[in-house]
């Protein structure tokens, strides 16, 4: 193993967007008995510490292989397209106009069926954008582009939790 390896590399799987889970999930349980640092303790506490190290990368590959939005942010990244969320705000101007749309509804939403409304349109157009990402980044090789549909889902993602929260607030 080798600390400079990408993540794909690291988890030996092919460097693209679409996954399975459950290989990633499989992959993870070999590295970490692999390296686990209490494998290493006759070898004393330098082995240990670099065992911990090892722990410590492939978790922090696992965290970003597993959720979709982190794994097409850091292959945009791999491909020169840094997703540079807080200095690019640009959207296209039919996004902006749904942001407001979903905004708009969430401020006027009473009950909790209205907020499920708004969460299930916000979901969906979650599902439908990862769905582009995965075409842009698995097909099209399009890495810029797909770097603003990751920045599109960033919106989506931190909308939908704001809908939850309200959710929640209303269901107490």
């Amino acid at each position: 193993m080798n600390l400079q390896s990408t993540d794909f590399e690291l988890f030996q799987i092919p460097m693209q967007f679409a996954q399975d889970r459950a290989v990633l999930d499989t992959r993870w349980k070999e590295l970490q008995r692999e390296a686990h640092p209490d494998k290493f303790a006759a070898q004393g506490v330098a082995a240990q510490r670099i065992a911990m190290q090892w722990s410590v990368r492939i978790n922090e590959a696992y965290q970003r292989l597993k959720d979709p939005l982190r794994r097409a942010g850091y292959l945009c990244e791999l491909h020169g397209a840094p997703i540079q969320a807080e200095k690019n705000t640009a959207m296209p101007i039919d996004f902006l106009m749904q942001q407001m749309q979903w905004r708009e509804a969430l401020e006027d939403a009473k009950t909790v069926q209205d907020l499920e409304e708004i969460a299930s349109l916000s979901n969906d157009s979650g599902r439908e954008q990862l769905s582009k990402i995965e075409q842009m980044l698995d097909i099209n090789k399009d890495f810029a582009a797909a770097a603003q549909q990751v920045r599109s889902l960033m919106f989506i993602e931190r909308f939908s939790s704001e809908v939850d929260a309200r959710i929640d607030q209303l269901g107490q």
